[in-house]
């Protein structure tokens, strides 16, 4: 039986154009003594293969079904359900078995059927269930984007599936007015309208506490954001729960989370090429450029429905839900102030700028709003310290005016009175990934002065930590290990767990590492598009991924080249591998050397043959970001 449609008429083409895939192929035939990161690196992906393949068995039923108890909205709601299963589609793209990206599909559609079963009582959003058009009708990108990681990287080993383009033009569709009932977004203003958008349109005013929480259910729980670790009935803690959300505040106005939007319709975009794709995103996130430059390089936290900067907070650009100043008592933890500025919601919608222009002003946006906060830094007891808040705070009752509790611990920092002002400083390792994601975006060596270079991965990259990989893929199978040492030992059934419960034991957490190690990968503030150095495709079977027996290292970058290390672990049979210069095909590479030969590229990927147990260090040449990003796969550009 044929499993997908396209992707077999795909193959039918792939054969008539063979001879273009191996047109420019280098070959080595130098011996390679394995080497332990290669060997490990086959491990991992292997044990990451068998271990989903459980995970799945004990999690999914035969429908697609997450074995769970069900609820709409926000908190343990469908994104959870769904996020569970978010890096089984760059596992296959990076060279696993195809049999994980069939149980993503299973998982996929069966989430959609089961939720469309799932009503509300509570809040008129998920009347008719929270999904419409397989899309969600109203929530915030905070949560929308959670539960469409797994979607964003379906195309990568799979661009040709039919339903997936169907979904991503509909889904772009949503903020480019394409649907007459979803109307996101303002063209004369250029916002996204609300913070709770989908395919319903956008909600303007005040989401419940019911919107994001959801209806109560009955049953005892293991609730992960207010019993600490304990089963208890969720009816008793239901009100608790809701009094999370009584700091959340108006939704109307746009807010930088809903730059994520822009990966939808990037992908939509390197289907066909298609320029309203382009010319959107590119409308969109420079309508946000243009307002960050007027505030002094901070990035503003809400715009109203008018254009102007905060001005649906008093035109305040640090307030709102998930804004700057999004600071309050916590009752349901009981013992702590609760800071959630989603600083990294920022992120995507600049990074998918430079990724179609390749023009470093949207980088530059990026570290202008850390240059702002490091400004502000503090040393104490030699801990560099970095706000991560900016606003008034809040005063000792908290935005609802509830008493201080018993136990709890006042930050001196909140005196009532204070002008606004940057708050809650955190250790400047927090921040390391963001300035990592700067560095590898700009390739400017000043970039460095905010990461750690003497360690880890880009202690490696740098060559002070040679041994990194190995000790790397090691802590990622014992990460497997115990996932499922928990999983047999998980002590709830269907009836006692809700949808993030499952999340815990989840074996695919070595996947980002893998991405880094294999492809010199980076993926966004953990919203999903690939930006990578390289991306290898087995022409012997036609697909995404490493070939069987290949390992891949890459040991250094530059903005003009990436080093890679190529090895052919099979002792008999010689190996094919397709190197793409990008995630997607974004630079163009010019040669490639070896330590005995030079070959002339002029395109965006070439072919390495691999005798048996041959291997080699390739230094790649390359013009960063000198193509449109594409989905297709090489033998097809």
């Amino acid at each position: 039986m044929i499993r997908h449609l396209p992707l077999f008429l795909g193959l039918c083409l792939l054969l008539s154009d063979r001879n273009a895939t191996h047109a420019q192929t280098l070959t080595v035939s130098t011996p390679m003594p394995a080497p332990n990161w290669a060997l490990l690196q086959r491990e991992v992906l292997e044990a990451n293969t068998q271990s989903i393949e459980e995970f799945c068995r004990v999690y999914l039923d035969e429908r697609g079904y997450l074995l769970h108890t069900p609820r709409n909205c926000s908190l343990d709601g469908p994104d959870d359900a769904i996020e569970t299963f978010a890096n089984m589609t760059l596992l296959p793209a990076l060279g696993a078995s195809e049999n994980i990206y069939d149980l993503f599909l299973k998982a996929q559609e069966g989430h959609l059927r089961q939720y469309k079963e799932v009503t509300s009582v509570t809040t008129e959003i998920a009347r008719n269930s929270d999904y419409h058009k397989d899309f969600r009708r109203q929530t915030d990108w905070y949560h929308q984007g959670e539960g469409l990681r797994g979607f964003f990287f379906q195309p990568l080993y799979d661009p040709q599936d039919a339903i997936f383009q169907q979904r991503i033009r509909r889904f772009a569709g949503f903020y480019m007015n394409e649907d007459p009932n979803a109307p996101n977004y303002d063209p004369e203003v250029k916002i996204i309208r609300s913070l709770f958008n989908g395919s319903d349109g956008p909600l303007i005013g005040l989401a419940t506490r019911e919107d994001w929480m959801g209806d109560p259910v009955e049953g005892m729980f293991d609730l992960l954001h207010t019993s600490g670790g304990e089963m208890a009935d969720f009816m008793e803690s239901y009100e608790l729960m809701l009094s999370h959300f009584d700091g959340f505040g108006n939704s109307t106005g746009d807010h930088p989370l809903n730059m994520v939007t822009t990966i939808l319709a990037l992908n939509a975009y390197m289907l066909e090429h298609e320029s309203k794709y382009k010319e959107w995103i590119l409308e969109y996130v420079d309508a946000w450029m243009e307002r960050t430059q007027a505030n002094g390089g901070n990035i503003p936290s809400n715009i109203g429905l008018d254009g102007t900067i905060g001005g649906e907070f008093f035109g305040n650009w640090y307030g709102g839900t998930y804004g700057w100043d999004f600071s309050f008592w916590e009752p349901a933890y009981n013992k702590q102030q609760y800071h959630n500025n989603v600083h990294h919601g920022m992120w995507p919608g600049f990074a998918n700028a430079l990724l179609l222009t390749g023009d470093q002003k949207y980088i530059d946006a990026l570290r202008k709003q850390m240059d702002n906060q490091y400004a502000q830094k503090k040393i104490v007891d030699g801990q560099v310290l970095i706000p991560r808040q900016y606003g008034v705070g809040y005063d000792k009752t908290g935005p609802m005016k509830r008493p201080l509790q018993e136990g709890c611990m006042w930050d001196p920092e909140f005196e009532e009175g204070k002008e606004p002002r940057w708050y809650h400083f955190v250790p400047e390792t927090y921040w390391e990934p963001r300035n990592i994601e700067i560095y590898l975006w700009s390739m400017d060596r000043k970039d460095l002065n905010r990461i750690r270079t003497d360690e880890g991965w880009i202690g490696f990259l740098e060559g002070n930590d040679p041994d990194y990989p190995e000790r790397a893929l090691r802590n990622q199978l014992t990460i497997i290990r115990d996932s499922m040492e928990s999983l047999r030992n998980d002590p709830t059934t269907p009836d006692t767990r809700l949808a993030d419960w499952p999340s815990q034991y989840n074996p695919l957490q070595p996947m980002l590492e893998l991405n880094r190690l294999i492809q010199g990968g980076y993926i966004a503030a953990k919203m999903y598009v690939l930006h990578s150095r390289v991306r290898y495709f087995d022409p012997a079977r036609y697909r995404a991924g490493l070939p069987e027996d290949v390992a891949s290292l890459v040991t250094g970058v530059h903005e003009n080249w990436t080093k890679v290390k190529l090895v052919n672990l099979d002792p008999v049979k010689a190996r094919d591998v397709v190197v793409q210069t990008g995630g997607y095909g974004e630079h163009q590479c010019s040669r490639v050397k070896t330590s005995d030969s030079t070959l002339s590229v002029n395109d965006n990927h070439f072919t390495v043959r691999l005798e048996p147990g041959a291997g080699t260090e390739l230094t790649i040449y390359h013009d960063r970001y000198a193509n449109q990003p594409s989905l297709k796969f090489p033998w097809r550009n």
